[in-house]
C-alpha cells in the first residue's frame, strides 16, 4: 500500500504526521488523559517500552515543555521523564532515555537514581509483542508483558500513583483485571477513539497505587500466582466463580475521546489544497535502530546483486 493510500485510509496516521507525532498512538494517550486527567500533579513519569517515542512526545509536550516555558520558570524542579526500551530512539526534549529490560529490577534502580531517590507519580506502557493474529495467544503474551511491567511499577511508583498499560481484551481478561486490583483499588479498561474498533486493544487505567500490606517487590510473582477475588475474600482459586460463570466479575469499560470525532476505522478523503494535490508527509522520525534492520540490509544486498550478505553487520 502506498503512502498516500495509508494517509487516506487512516485519518490518525495522517494527523499524527501533520501534528509532528512519531506515531498515531500519541492520540490514544491524549484521549486517555481527556477522560481520566492522568497528568494532574505529575512531576515524575516513566514511559515503558517507549520506542519510537510517541508517548514520550506527549509527556514532553504536556508536562515538561509547559513547565519550562512558564514565565516564572527558573529551570529548576522541571518534570522528570524517563523512557525505557531495549531499542534506542531519537532524542526528545526533556526525556531521559534508558536502554534496559523492564523485567529487570536493576532497570528500576537506574530510574530511581534519575529521580534522585524519589518515586514516580505515573508509569505508562504502550508496549506490545509482535502479534500473531491468534487472539488467545496474543492476549496471553500481552498480559505477561503487563505483569512484567509491574516489576518496574512496584519498585518505582509511589503510593497513590497511576499506571496506564496497553492490554488485549479476551476471555481471560478478568484474571488480569483481578491481578491489577491487588495493587490498584480503581482499575478501568478504556478504549480510546483513536484505537481501531476492529482491534482487541484497550488500555488498563490503574489508579491509586496501594500495594498489599507488607508487600515485598521480590514476592511479586508468588503473589500473582495466588491472586484472590476482587471483593477481598480469601479465595486463591484462579478458576473460581468470579472469573467465569454466573458470578463472573464485570470489568469497568469506558470509551474515551470525542465520540463524535474521527472514526479510526473509516476512510477519509484527502483534504483539498490550493494549487495542486495533497502532498503526503514523510514520517516524523523513522526508527534509528529497528529490529528488522538486518532484513532490510539483506533485501538491499539482494537487489544489488551482492552474493555475501552474511558479511553485513547488524551493528553497522
Amino acid at each position: 500500500m502506498g503512502r498516500a493510500s495509508r494517509d487516506k485510509r487512516d485519518i490518525y496516521y495522517r494527523k499524527a504526521k501533520e501534528e509532528g507525532w512519531r506515531a498515531r498512538s500519541a492520540f490514544k494517550l491524549l484521549q486517555i488523559d481527556e477522560e481520566f486527567d492522568i497528568f494532574e500533579g505529575v512531576k515524575r513519569v516513566v514511559d515503558l517500552c517507549a520506542a519510537p517515542g510517541s508517548w514520550s512526545q506527549v509527556l514532553s509536550r504536556k508536562l515538561y515543555l509547559p513547565a519550562k516555558l512558564a514565565p516564572d520558570s527558573k529551570g529548576e524542579n522541571l518534570p522528570l521523564i524517563v523512557a525505557i526500551d531495549l531499542q534506542p530512539m531519537a532524542p526528545i526534549e526533556g526525556v531521559i532515555q534508558v536502554q534496559g529490560d523492564i523485567t529487570n529490577a536493576r532497570t528500576a534502580e537506574v530510574v530511581i537514581r534519575h529521580f534522585d531517590g524519589c518515586k514516580a507519580d505515573l508509569v505508562v506502557c504502550d508496549g506490545a509483542p509482535d502479534v500473531t493474529g491468534l487472539h488467545d495467544m496474543d492476549e496471553f503474551v500481552q498480559s505477561q508483558l503487563i505483569l512484567a511491567g509491574l516489576t518496574i511499577v512496584t519498585h518505582v511508583l509511589k503510593e497513590g500513583g497511576k499506571f496506564i498499560a496497553k492490554i488485549f481484551r479476551g476471555k481471560d481478561t478478568c484474571l488480569l483485571y483481578c491481578q491489577l486490583k491487588l495493587f490498584f483499588p480503581v482499575v478501568t479498561f478504556a478504549k480510546p477513539k483513536s484505537s481501531r474498533n476492529s482491534s482487541i486493544e484497550a488500555f488498563a487505567v490503574c489508579e491509586n497505587y496501594s500495594p498489599p500490606e507488607g508487600f515485598d517487590p521480590k514476592d511479586l510473582h508468588r503473589l500473582l500466582e495466588k491472586v484472590g477475588s476482587p471483593s477481598g475474600v480469601d479465595d486463591t482459586d484462579c478458576c473460581s466463580g468470579w472469573l467465569e460463570g454466573p458470578n463472573k466479575v464485570y470489568i469497568p469499560f469506558l470509551a474515551c475521546g470525542d465520540l463524535s470525532g474521527y472514526d479510526s476505522d473509516r476512510s477519509y478523503p484527502l483534504p483539498k489544497v490550493d494549487g495542486g494535490t495533497y502532498q503526503s508527509l514523510d514520517p516524523v522520525q523513522p526508527p534509528i535502530a529497528p529490529p528488522y534492520k538486518r532484513a532490510l540490509e539483506l533485501k538491499k544486498a539482494s537487489s544489488q546483486g551482492v552474493r555475501e550478505p552474511e558479511n553485513l553487520s547488524l551493528d553497522s
